[in-house]
């Protein structure tokens, strides 16, 4: 029986991420694991933290984020570590900075700029390029402390420029000779520690001059070539980004389930909802069902709001951002735009204009019926009277007009909520519903991604909030929404020693006092690397995140501790406690 214990939290409620209802009592650690849940601990700690009145939870994982280059210039994973995450998986979407020959750093460059929007002086400054092959860049990633752990996915774009070079950047057919040394490379990623193998055929995956990347239209051959290494490995996840917005989701889908039956290996891709018209997410659902009958395993993969952007005059993004009079301003800071801005001649020439052509994202940002004020607190459940177009009507006015008022609103810093999806007529109604099935996985935070543009590593605690506690509508239980946060995407991907309150799991856990938990606005930093800009996202309530035993987080703020580690490869349940999920 255990009597001592370095770290005693007591007093909370116990929200362990099985699904279980929720018991008070007591949780200690000792070491980086837990040796105590439940009931009172009678024994001795180092530290103790008073948790009565506060929810007791394992840590977040979120298995969809881009820390690959945060991971190496930052020791923190903000935002995703203020709100309740400890564990971020990397490489998504198929990009990253590995495997890369020093020829090729531009472009990955390029390809994370367009794809990801992160500024190439952030990139340029911010990485030191002291690995070549992936293996090597998981031993830089383990050289640099940070709060929480991460773990890597093997990214497909960056494997394929250094098997094939220009061709493919020139997304051609990839030889036989490119697809067994391909293999290779990937198996070798396995046996270093990636726990998967991760690619996108979306279409607006683009450079930002506006290439496609070059894993579009990578034929299914390609894919269950590279995916055999997880096959002979016995080990690893797939991850991948279809372009069913685009085609249809019967050709994208069978492409995923031959790769899902050719390796054995579980697979998990990206989900969103249209706005209107018929269900279309349906058909996707219909052929998952069919695909788990057979004994395949695919996860499809849900953010737990609105798929959207954030746009504003400091931002990446906003509906003139594409207009000829627009381009003079358009790399200056906003207190410099401001005198043009306010400029009322300026003004009536700005909404006058008709956008040029320009980056897909970019060219997403007059949709005005699907498009809303965002102020503070942030409402992503917006009333659809209170879209642009909807205003517009109603006082009068043009769409352009309403929208350049609205980002003028805060002396310039006004923001606007582009939502391109999951907000089916005007509601999260369907989106409950997807997130609720025993099929799906909560994720696609997009941490370290769309620093410009997107803020969604957030979403844990507006589940916690929104979801929870404030929804006008039909609510989650708190036990349903902290398993869909921690156990249900740590067994995804393999992570089975993480995401339950169990004795001898890793000690990973928050301390929320749910009450309190707010939500607050994005803002603009400009603490990347070279001055680079991102929006940062904030929330009160956390009492403490601990990761490994060591408390990273203190009352919303970060304390000294880097306790994060490099996850190399899938992790067996410590305690021989496996929470099971079978298709």
């Amino acid at each position: 029986m255990t009597t001592q214990a370095d770290l005693l939290i007591k007093g909370g409620l116990i929200v362990d991420g099985s699904g279980a209802e929720p018991h008070v009592g007591d949780v200690a650690v000792r070491g980086d694991a837990i040796v105590h849940v439940g009931g009172t601990f009678t024994g001795t700690a180092s530290e103790t933290i008073d948790a009565t009145g506060c929810i007791v939870t394992p840590g977040f994982v979120d298995i969809h984020t881009h820390y690959d280059g945060q991971a190496i210039w930052s020791d923190t994973l903000s935002p995703s570590s203020s709100h309740g995450v400890t564990t971020a998986v990397l490489g998504n979407c198929g990009v990253g900075f590995a495997p890369c020959r020093k020829a090729d750093h531009e472009a990955l460059i390029r390809l994370m700029e367009g794809v990801e929007d992160i500024p190439d002086v952030v990139m340029a400054e911010g990485l030191p390029w002291d690995w070549e092959t992936f293996p090597e860049y998981l031993d830089a990633l383990a050289r640099r402390p940070r709060d929480i752990d991460v773990a890597c996915l093997l990214p497909h774009s960056p494997l394929r420029v250094w098997v094939m070079g220009e061709r493919a950047i020139a997304r051609e057919a990839a030889t036989e000779d490119d697809l067994a040394r391909m293999r290779t490379i990937a198996r070798e990623a396995m046996d270093a520690g990636a726990i998967g193998f991760a690619t996108s055929r979306l279409n607006i995956h683009r450079t930002k001059a506006g290439d496609l990347i070059p894993t579009f239209g990578a034929d299914t051959h390609e894919l269950i070539a590279i995916t055999g290494a997880l096959a002979e490995a016995g080990t690893g996840v797939f991850q991948a980004v279809l372009d069913a917005p685009f085609e249809t989701w019967e050709s994208e889908m069978a492409r995923l389930i031959a790769v899902t039956r050719a390796s054995g290996r579980p697979s998990t891709f990206t989900l969103g909802l249209v706005n209107h018209g018929r269900p279309n997410w349906e058909d996707a659902l219909t052929l998952v069902d069919q695909a788990r009958a057979e004994g395949l395993e695919i996860w499809p993969q849900v953010l737990p709001r609105p798929i959207g952007m954030v746009s504003g005059w400091a931002l990446s993004t906003h509906p003139f951002c594409l207009c000829p009079s627009y381009q003079p301003l358009a790399n200056l800071p906003l207190e410099q735009q401001l005198p043009r801005l306010r400029d009322p001649a300026f003004r009536a020439q700005l909404i006058g204009e008709m956008p040029q052509e320009g980056h897909p994202l970019a060219m997403l940002t007059r949709i005005w019926d699907w498009m809303f004020p965002f102020g503070d607190p942030p409402q992503y459940e917006p009333s659809v009277s209170n879209s642009i177009g909807a205003l517009a009507r109603a006082q009068g006015r043009t769409p352009e007009e309403v929208a350049y008022d609205v980002l003028m609103e805060r002396d310039g810093t006004g923001m606007i909520l582009n939502t391109l999806g999951n907000f089916h007529e005007g509601r999260l109604d369907a989106l409950l519903g997807l997130m609720r099935r025993e099929d799906t996985v909560t994720g696609l935070g997009d941490g370290g991604a769309h620093y410009s543009a997107i803020c969604d590593a957030s979403y844990p605690t507006f589940v916690l909030t929104w979801w929870v506690r404030d929804r006008d509508g039909e609510r989650m239980g708190l036990a349903e929404a902290v398993k869909m946060l921690s156990s249900r995407p740590a067994r995804v991907v393999g992570l089975e020693d993480r995401g339950l309150l169990r004795t001898g799991y890793k000690a990973d856990l928050n301390v929320i006092d749910i009450d309190r938990l707010t939500l607050h606005a994005p803002v603009v930093r400009h603490d990347l690397p070279g001055g680079g800009r991102r929006l940062d996202q904030a929330a009160s309530g956390y009492r403490a995140t601990v990761v490994s035993g060591q408390v990273i987080r203190r009352d919303d703020k970060p304390t000294a501790l880097r306790p994060g580690q490099v996850v190399r490869g899938m992790q067996k349940a410590r305690a021989g406690e496996v929470l099971a999920e079978r298709p």
